[in-house]
């Protein structure tokens, strides 16, 4: 059977609704299987709209009752569909009472009221409010919710919803009940309830104002030695806003839940933030270094979400960035922050890793994203399924679109900016178009170019060539752009794109900077604007050849098309004052190498690692005069999916061949200094969370990974008895990495004796299953990870219902692990089939992002191409498919 697109919705088609719902008052009677929720809405003609019925969007509901005006409807006046109610009105004012019935119990979607280990949960973006009552499921229908939960004591002894709490108390047959009102005006998919057998971490603090707030991080008993530091995140993210946006928190309390099965890692519903566990829960035993600074992270995205997003909210889903992209800035922004003030001296450094991390996630998600048949812009033109649209362009590049304003407005010019953007538009429901107005009218400047950056799909491509006239002593910097056509969008048009550039002396200094016309040296970092196709700068009163460094700090996110010899790629790692560049040069050559290598493996040819290159990495290995996190970033070799996006045609085999083999040499011919290097780095004393000791622990782990790759005894001893004795689960977790992806005898023992250790801590046993999932095989005669990976599907720990579980394993494989997945006989694409289709029929959020494991396959080899598509019909082709992995599916097929 063929299933069908679903209908295509398209950013043009918007109009309001002719009806809107002021108010909404909720009542749930919990019940696992049958909860009753009744709701009254008050509801108003919309002046702003062209006349029509009052339409109410649901799903999977039972209908038990519906009146107006507590009057049934006349007959006629109500016209139901499956997912949708309309409604003639009369007059401009109505009230409306619904009463319907769900089963959270089976509600395996996690989208709208679900149970989850006895409690009841919401998600309802983007569209699962829907999914509980019948209601103009929109994000322009903004209204006043107050809700009133009543459930089991003894089950769920905790009910929460979003606001304050006015009203609670006991009630017959051991039930009881609470009321909660939210002050301000929220669309549908900000409504939040939890009602669970909970405890709380409390904290009270004074806003910047004066004002005294409730702070909570609710979490299952057992748990509350594990928030603390989300709730110090919480703290500092509250601090943070208040100083350098002015944004204070509205409510009289500010609560988190964690919950164990959830879609996403977190949501910002208004006051009552839901949380993946995995994003609350920490401790030193459990939580590797990553793992505190993604909560720190998440915390503070959520937190800043609540004038972001919240207050000023998007009209329609088309404008996700509006919320999504600005808030990634934001928490990017603050986590560098802090990162820096913890810092201190090597605050700049701190930043630099901040930064670098966040461009490896752009260029391995982003990037093959643009390159591929799912390619949209930050803000799409059209969709099938939303919840498709929550992507790595909206956010992550969504959030390079906000640092480019930021770089060429200024610091004041974008706060400015901000103040403007709330000032016009609290409360409300608008549009991208909004927020650069706002930036545009605070700072005099015209950005309509710039806005092309919210309209057109794919990664422009900057082409630098750099001219030396030593007779007059000046270098000309001529930068072109070009971005390739995506699907929908043959032809581009000149972006504004703010380049960054230095210029290095012979001895390594950076050059104070003199464009041609001006009367001085200036700064010897300058921003240059490319607005056009081509554009020439030149630079005089210089007295040698320089070195160019551009887009420093990864001023925009572009690919830099630039002629680098190996010398100059050694001299920049050398020598770079900006760290992201110097990071990126060193990236830059392990890809030219490692390129070469799987080209080399490919054609049967016999491997080499140049000596050059082993001698630069060797400078960058030995200069302790480096931060432990950067240099641990700069030896690292590029990810493997990036490189795959540069490979032509895409060879995982190859490239897997290229890094096992680059990896062993630089552990083998380096081994001295890896293991000099894990003597040096003394940990002071107990575990602590700081990026000073985070950084050594970094450095101390990849150097075991290359000393396990290459088989040096020294180092394989060092890794076993760190991951025996460790004191915290950076240390342990890294040991027993390396000791995996080395493929050594000690791995299984190790393996097996870390499950017993944590085979009840789900969150700790999720990292085990990715480990696993994501194990390079080298031996012959090894398992292959995917008869692993099918083996674990039977474990006790595993459960293809939780999506945490799912992302471990499956999304590891998959998505992580493309050595192994892309087997050339294509089973690893039957198995991903299965999995999909199984996903589908019970998630499919979920299922969907394990589709998209697949979606560039026309990049790979001939033999990997005729062994995906005829899976991919298979997907597409199954009984029920979902709208979410269809749309997938079929725009990989049609592409």
């Amino acid at each position: 059977m063929k299933t069908e697109h679903a209908p295509t919705i398209q950013r043009t088609d918007y109009a309001p609704l002719a009806w809107t719902v002021r108010r909404i008052d909720l009542h749930f009677a919990l019940d696992p299987q049958a909860t009753v929720v009744t709701s009254r809405l008050a509801c108003a003609r919309n002046p702003e709209a062209a006349p029509g019925p009052l339409l109410l969007d649901g799903e999977a509901l039972e209908t038990l009752s519906l009146t107006i005006g507590g009057l049934d409807p006349a007959p006629g006046a109500v016209r139901r569909g499956e997912t949708r109610i309309e409604i003639d009105v009369e007059g401009d004012e109505v009230e409306l009472e619904i009463v319907t019935r769900i089963n959270p119990q089976a509600n395996t979607t996690l989208s709208g009221l679900y149970r989850s280990r006895g409690g009841y949960f919401t998600q309802c973006e983007a569209e699962g409010f829907r999914r509980i009552t019948w209601f103009p499921d929109r994000p322009d229908v903004m209204a006043r919710f107050s809700v009133t939960l009543e459930g089991d004591k003894a089950v769920c002894p905790v009910l929460l919803s979003n606001g304050n709490l006015v009203e609670e108390g006991d009630l017959p047959d051991g039930r009881h009940y609470a009321r909660w009102e939210d002050p301000f005006p929220k669309p549908s998919y900000l409504f939040a309830l939890v009602a669970a057998d909970l405890v709380a971490l409390e904290r009270r603090e004074l806003t910047a104002s004066g004002r005294e707030v409730l702070l909570q991080v609710w979490v299952e008993r057992g748990n509350l030695d594990r928030c603390e530091h989300a709730m110090e995140s919480l703290v500092h993210a509250m601090r943070w806003d208040e100083e350098t946006f002015g944004l204070e928190l509205d409510l009289d309390r500010f609560m988190i839940v964690a919950v164990s099965d959830f879609n996403m890692g977190a949501m910002e519903n208004k006051g009552l933030n839901i949380f993946n566990a995995k994003y609350v829960l920490a401790k030193p035993d459990t939580a590797t270094d990553v793992d505190y600074e993604h909560i720190e992270s998440v915390v503070a995205h959520e937190y800043f979400h609540n004038w972001t997003g919240n207050r000023v909210t998007c009209r329609d889903w088309f404008q996700l960035t509006l919320k999504e992209g600005l808030t990634v800035f934001r928490d990017q922004q603050f986590s560098a922050d802090m990162l820096a003030r913890a810092a201190g001296a090597e605050g700049d450094s701190a930043r630099a890793v901040k930064r670098i991390d966040d461009v490896r996630v752009l260029r391995a998600a982003q990037f093959p994203e643009d390159a591929g048949p799912m390619a949209h812009p930050i803000r799409p033109e059209r969709y099938q399924e939303i919840n498709n649209f929550y992507t790595a362009t909206v956010y992550e590049k969504g959030a390079e679109v906000i640092r480019m304003l930021h770089t060429l407005l200024g610091p004041e010019g974008f706060r400015n900016g901000m103040d403007l953007y709330f000032s016009y538009h609290d409360g409300q429901a608008v549009t991208c178009d909004d927020f650069v107005e706002a930036m545009s009218e605070a700072n005099g400047r015209d950005l309509d170019q710039f806005m092309r950056w919210y309209a057109q799909a794919g990664t422009p491509r900057v082409a630098a060539r750099g001219g030396w006239d030593a007779a007059d002593g000046s270098y000309t910097l001529t930068l072109t752009q070009h971005t390739p056509p995506t699907p929908g969008q043959t032809e581009k048009l000149p972006l504004v794109i703010p380049v960054a550039v230095g210029l290095i002396g012979p001895d390594g200094a950076d050059l104070p900077l003199q464009l041609e016309g001006e009367a001085a040296p200036g700064a010897t970092t300058r921003v240059l604007e490319l607005n056009a196709e081509s554009r020439q700068w030149r630079f005089v009163g210089l007295s040698a050849e320089p070195v160019p460094s551009l887009l420093r700090g990864f001023s925009a996110p572009v690919i830099l098309e630039l002629e680098e010899d190996d010398a100059r790629l050694a001299f920049r790692m050398a020598n770079d004052s900006d760290a992201f560049n110097r990071w990126d040069a060193a990236q830059r050559y392990a890809e030219r190498v490692l390129l070469e290598l799987g080209a080399a493996a490919a054609e049967g040819r016999a491997l080499g690692v140049p000596v050059a290159f082993v001698e630069a990495f060797a400078r960058l290995l030995r200069d302790d005069r480096l931060d432990p996190a950067f240099r641990a970033q700069a030896l690292a070799l590029p990810g493997e999916g990036y490189l795959l996006e540069r490979m032509q045609p895409a060879d995982p085999a190859a490239l897997r061949t290229a890094q096992i083999y680059l990896g062993a040499e630089l552990g083998r011919v380096l081994a001295a200094d890896w293991l000099a290097l894990t003597e040096g780095l003394v940990e002071p004393g107990e575990y602590r969370y700081h990026p000073a000791d985070a950084g050594r622990r970094a450095l101390i782990n990849l150097a075991l990974r290359y000393l396990c790759a290459a088989r040096v005894p020294a180092g394989t001893g060092l890794a076993r008895r760190r991951f025996e004795s460790a004191s915290n689960m950076t240390d342990r977790f890294g040991a027993l990495a390396a000791l995996v992806h080395g493929a050594l005898p000690e791995a299984e023992g190790a393996l097996a004796a870390f499950y017993e250790r944590y085979r009840d801590d789900a969150l700790v046993l999720d990292k085990w299953f990715a480990l696993q999932a994501g194990a390079w095989r080298r031996d012959a005669g090894a398992t292959p990870v995917l008869e692993r990976v099918r083996a674990l599907l039977g474990d006790p720990g595993f459960s293809l219902s939780n999506p945490n579980k799912v992302y471990a394993l499956l999304g590891s494989f998959f998505r992580a692990n493309p050595g192994e997945f892309h087997l050339a006989d294509g089973s690893g694409y039957a198995f991903w089939a299965d999995q999909v289709i199984a996903l589908d029929a019970a998630n499919p959020q979920v299922a969907a992002r394990m589709a998209r494991a697949l979606e560039n396959w026309r990049r790979f080899t001939p033999v990997l191409r005729e062994a995906v598509r005829p899976q991919l019909e298979r997907v597409r082709a199954a009984e029920g498919l979902s709208p979410d992995v269809g749309e997938i599916v079929a725009k990989a097929l049609e592409a």
